[in-house]
């Protein structure tokens, strides 16, 4: 990925796991705004979560690449597993930075991340230095951020999937087609993830 001069939007989340919602905010950002490709960053834990019922980080980046491997602008990047813990996003920010110096990233986050923006690790340094590009999630407006002008609103679709439904639907022996990628949802079943044996970790 170095030695050309890109935009890059990165897609910060444990993909917990990857589903179509992820993937078409990705491609609208891909495809209909300045974004010249998009980077899953796939974290190993988010220190405002708590870290039960994650999947190995293995199987995570496993999911993002079948899931990705067949677009060319969205792309994997496991740096956050490699970076002291717990990930934060100013920390992987200024590492990408350092390591793309050609490139100029922007974060890409849904409106529920707005209300705890303010509890982000250096947060006036990240609005500083990076714009962000937000797309709508269901329940949730900008609030105190609406007019900022490092933060830009996408009219990407608004997707209401979400991980824990997933992970409940499996649990439930729900039929989730179309809810995955084949090739993730026929890996997830070739595993057993998040099934009744696994009920307990998602208590």
């Amino acid at each position: 990925m170095k030695g050309s001069s890109k935009k890059i939007g990165l897609f910060f989340g444990s993909f917990n796991p990857i589903h179509t919602g992820h993937l078409i905010v990705a491609n609208y950002m891909a495809g209909f705004t300045d974004l010249d490709e998009v980077w899953f960053v796939v974290s190993p834990h988010n220190p405002l979560k708590e870290k039960k019922s994650l999947l190995s980080n293995v199987h995570r980046l496993t999911l993002v690449r079948l899931a990705t491997e067949e677009h060319p602008n969205l792309k994997v990047c496991d740096i956050e597993m490699k970076l002291p813990q717990p990930s934060y996003t100013i920390r992987t920010l200024t590492y990408l930075a350092e390591e793309y110096p050609d490139n100029h990233f922007v974060l890409i986050c849904g409106t529920d991340i707005l209300p705890s923006f303010h509890k982000w690790k250096n947060y006036e340094q990240i609005l500083e230095q990076y714009e962000l590009y937000i797309y709508p999630r269901p329940g949730y407006d900008p609030g105190q951020w609406k007019d900022h002008p490092k933060i830009k609103y996408i009219a990407a679709p608004m997707v209401e999937i979400s991980a824990s439904f997933i992970r409940k639907g499996i649990q439930d022996e729900k039929n989730m087609d179309y809810f995955l990628p084949s090739k993730v949802y026929e890996y997830m079943r070739g595993m057993n993830f998040y099934e009744k044996k696994k009920k307990k970790d998602l208590d």
